[in-house]
């Protein structure tokens, strides 16, 4: 190894370290507690090393999120390979976002908050363009099981491309997430917590799309046990690569 390789193979190790430690107290004392000089003394270097890493506490913030998305990009790889077919693989999909943010709260919180203009627009244009960099592979592999069931007659096109049908389920799962996670919002209107009910509103939308095979959405028993086999299948997944969000 060379001089130049170890410096950067250092730099690299400190960077991690700095996440790791990052996401550790955001997990235990919340996003809006986290701040630059405590973490790089938790991390036991000077504010200022930390700081030739992340030019704002919002750079490391899209920096936690960004490194998690190869994380989701893994899992969604794996579910696209699920023998089930493509309806299902996007219900999937909605499937392992709800177990991540039951597996990874902070992180879950955390996402949404980044998106926020005073967190996004104060953080470096590198790292606006990393996140909107690892959410391409996102959308491509989400657009190619539109796309499959668009080649196997599964779906009609509605005049729109591949890309243009999966912003629906994208929209209403994010969404519907989005809504839970604010304290008493649903409660407010009267709204309890469904387990099915994200499920159902998805078969709803694929229905609406004439999305092949339609489901009952009469027969409540039938939707808890797909959703409960689509957990099983789901669930394991997550155990196949190194969670980097630290709880």
């Amino acid at each position: 190894m060379t001089v130049n390789e170890r410096k950067e193979r250092q730099r690299f190790d400190r960077e991690q370290l700095f996440l790791d430690k990052a996401a550790q107290l955001i997990a235990s004392e919340g996003i809006l507690q986290l701040q630059m000089a405590p973490l790089a003394r938790a991390c036991e270097y000077a504010t200022g090393t930390l700081y030739q890493h992340f030019s704002s506490k919002e750079d490391l913030l899209l920096a936690l999120v960004a490194r998690n998305g190869c994380n989701q990009l893994k899992l969604f790889q794996q579910i696209a390979a699920l023998a089930i077919c493509n309806r299902h693989k996007i219900l999937a999909l909605c499937v392992a976002e709800e177990l991540a943010r039951e597996y990874h709260p902070s992180h879950a919180r955390l996402e949404q908050y980044v998106f926020t203009e005073v967190v996004w627009e104060n953080a470096s244009a590198s790292r606006r363009q990393m996140i909107l960099d690892n959410s391409k592979p996102l959308s491509e592999l989400v657009s190619g099981i539109v796309g499959a069931a668009l080649a196997a007659g599964e779906l009609p096109d509605h005049q729109c491309t591949a890309l243009e049908l999966s912003i629906a389920p994208w929209a209403l799962c994010t969404g519907s997430h989005n809504l839970e996670q604010t304290s008493g919002l649903l409660a407010a209107f009267g709204l309890n917590k469904d387990p099915l009910q994200r499920y159902r509103h998805m078969h709803l939308l694929l229905n609406g799309m004439q999305w092949q095979p339609l489901q009952d959405l009469n027969d409540t028993a039938a939707l808890a046990a797909q959703l409960q086999q689509l957990r099983q299948q789901v669930a394991p997944l997550f155990s196949g690569f190194c969670q980097l969000t630290v709880e």
